[in-house]
C-alpha cells in the first residue's frame, strides 16, 4: 500500500480530510494507485521521464553551473478539482479578468479609476510597465489580455486566493497538455473510468482566440497568425515551438518580419506573406527597437506604428504588464467592485504595500515573518521568505524597501495545501499551486484544469520551475466524485 506511511501534516491536504479519510474525488484514485506494488510505480515514472527526454520537455534555468536545460520534473499523481470547487474558481476568474480589462482600457484611455481616487494616480503614472505612449490607442475588439494565468493557492482553511496575475506572456500551458498526455500513456485505464474534462483543446480555443481579434480590415475569416518568439534561447521555447505546432501558425523571430507602409509581413520562400496577428512571447521593452530599446535585435522596427495604425493585432497587447504589477495587484479588489459592483469571488493575499507609511514601518519590524516581493519580478526571483532567510538577506531586504519603498510588497506567508508526491522515501506532503488558462476572445473562457506547480523540495513553498519546482496533471471532474 503506498499511502500507508503518508503523513498529511498540519496542513490542508488535498487528498486526505483531517481526520485522515480520503476525500470522496480521490477514492477512485487512490484505489488504483495503491494496486500497484512500489516497482511498478517506479517504471511508469522512470518512462514518463524517458518521453520527456525524448519529446524535448524541458525548461531553461539562466545561471546555474549544472547547465541550463532541463526536463520539466512531473508527479504522477494528479492533483483533482471537484466540479462544485470549479464552478467557484471558474467564476471567480470570469470576473477577475473582465475587471482587468476594463481597468486597462480605463488607465489608457479615460483615466476614471484614477480621476475617482479608487488608485492613487502615482501608483499608475510611475509604474515600470506603464506605456503612456498608448494613451488613447484602441486595440482590436476592446480585448487587452487575451491569454491570462492568474495562480491560486489554498490556505489552511482551504479556501482559494489569488496569489497574483500573468497578464503579459503567461507560460507553462504546454506542460499542462504534456502533462495530460503523460498520465493517459502511463496509467490509460484512469480515464476510462474517470469523468475528467478535457485539456487537450487549449490550442484550437487560443487559436480562435487569436482570430477573433484580427484588425477589422481583414478582409478574411481566416487571417494570417504567427508566434513571435525571441529565439531557441528562451526559457520557454520549448512552449513556444509547441504551441505554434499544435495551432498550425508559423513560429517566427524579429527578424522573420518586416514592416511596410505600416503593414507587417513575413519573410517566405515565396515572398512576402501579410501579418494580421501576432502571439507574441516577448516583453514590451523589446517588441520594437524603434520605439523601446534601440539595442535589442529580437523585436520588428515599425511594429509598433504598424499597431497603432490598426494594421496587426498583437496578443497580449503592449501595455498590459500595469495590471500584473504586484502592487497594482493590491488593488484588483477595488477595481472589480468599482468596475462590476461586486465583491471578489476569489480574494487575494493580505498585502502590505511598503510605499504607505503604515505599512511600511510595519514591514520593516516583521520582515523575518513575511514574504517580501519586488513589484515587477517573475520565476521565483527577487523575493524574501522572511522565516527561512538569513539575516544577511534581510538586512540586504530592509536596505532595498528603504530605498525604493514603491517596488516592494509584503505578505504573511501562507501555508499552501500540499499533495501527495512521490520522493526518495515515498509518498510525501509536498506544497502546490494552480495556474488555470484563461482565455479572452468573444467570450471569456477558463480551461478545465491547468497547470499545477509543486514545490518537490521537502518544506519549501517555492514552486517555480527555475527554483525547483515540479509540476502535476490537474483533473476537473464532471461531477463531485
Amino acid at each position: 500500500m503506498l499511502f500507508n506511511s503518508y503523513n498529511k501534516g498540519d496542513f490542508y491536504d488535498e487528498m486526505f480530510a483531517e481526520d485522515g479519510s480520503v476525500r470522496p474525488h480521490y477514492r477512485k484514485t487512490l484505489e488504483r494507485l495503491n494496486r500497484l506494488e512500489k516497482n511498478e510505480y517506479l517504471q511508469k515514472q522512470t518512462a514518463v521521464d524517458l518521453a520527456f527526454m525524448r519529446g524535448g520537455v524541458t525548461f531553461t534555468v539562466y545561471n546555474d553551473n549544472q547547465g541550463t536545460e532541463r526536463i520539466f520534473p512531473f508527479d504522477l499523481v494528479p492533483r483533482i478539482i471537484p466540479n462544485h470547487e470549479w464552478q467557484v474558481i471558474e467564476k471567480g476568474l470570469i470576473q477577475r479578468l473582465t475587471a482587468l480589462n476594463m481597468f486597462l482600457h480605463d488607465i489608457y484611455h479615460d483615466q476614471k479609476i484614477l480621476k475617482d481616487r479608487i488608485i492613487p494616480p502615482h501608483y499608475i503614472l510611475g509604474a515600470k510597465h506603464f506605456r503612456r505612449e498608448f494613451m488613447g490607442c484602441n486595440v482590436a475588439k476592446d480585448i487587452y489580455v487575451h491569454i491570462c494565468g492568474s495562480d491560486l493557492i489554498r490556505d489552511r482553511d482551504g479556501q482559494y486566493l489569488v496569489l497574483e496575475d500573468n497578464l503579459r506572456c503567461p507560460s507553462g500551458a504546454s506542460y499542462m497538455l504534456e502533462n495530460r498526455a503523460a498520465l493517459k500513456r502511463a496509467f490509460p485505464r484512469f480515464f476510462q473510468s474517470s469523468q475528467v474534462e478535457k485539456v487537450d483543446t487549449y490550442p484550437q480555443e487560443l487559436l480562435k482566440v487569436l482570430r477573433y481579434v484580427s484588425p477589422v480590415n481583414v478582409r478574411t475569416d481566416q487571417p494570417n497568425v504567427v508566434l513571435l518568439t525571441p529565439g531557441v534561447y528562451n526559457s520557454a521555447y520549448f512552449e513556444h515551438a509547441f504551441l505554434a505546432r499544435q495551432m498550425g501558425i508559423p513560429i517566427v523571430e524579429g527578424r522573420d518580419l518586416i514592416v511596410r507602409d505600416a503593414k507587417v509581413y513575413m519573410r517566405t520562400t515565396e515572398g512576402l506573406m501579410p501579418v494580421d496577428v501576432i502571439y507574441r512571447r516577448i516583453d514590451d521593452d523589446f517588441l520594437d527597437p524603434s520605439v523601446f530599446r534601440p539595442d535589442s535585435l529580437l523585436g520588428v522596427p515599425g511594429l509598433v506604428n504598424a499597431y497603432r495604425s490598426g494594421n496587426v493585432s498583437l496578443a497580449n497587447s503592449i501595455g498590459t504588464g500595469i495590471a500584473d504589477d504586484k502592487v497594482v495587484y493590491y488593488f484588483v479588489p477595488r477595481m472589480i467592485k468599482y468596475y462590476l459592483g461586486e465583491d471578489p469571488i476569489l480574494p487575494n493575499v493580505e498585502t502590505f504595500l511598503a510605499s504607505e507609511t503604515q505599512d511600511r514601518v510595519y514591514m520593516l519590524e516583521n520582515l523575518e515573518k513575511l514574504v517580501v516581493k519586488s513589484a515587477n519580478e517573475a520565476g521565483g526571483y527577487g523575493m524574501l521568505m522572511g522565516p527561512w532567510a538569513s539575516k544577511e538577506e534581510i538586512e540586504e531586504f530592509r536596505k532595498n524597501i528603504i530605498a525604493n519603498p514603491r517596488n516592494f510588497v509584503g505578505q504573511p506567508p501562507i501555508s499552501l495545501s500540499r499533495h501527495p508526491t512521490w520522493s526518495e522515501e515515498g509518498f510525501d506532503g509536498r506544497h502546490v499551486d494552480l495556474r488555470p488558462y484563461i482565455l479572452y476572445g468573444d467570450k471569456i473562457t477558463v480551461t478545465p484544469g491547468g497547470l499545477t506547480r509543486v514545490a518537490l523540495r521537502k518544506g519549501s513553498l517555492v514552486v517555480n520551475s527555475s527554483q525547483g519546482g515540479g509540476s502535476k496533471d490537474t483533473w476537473v471532474l464532471h461531477g463531485d466524485e
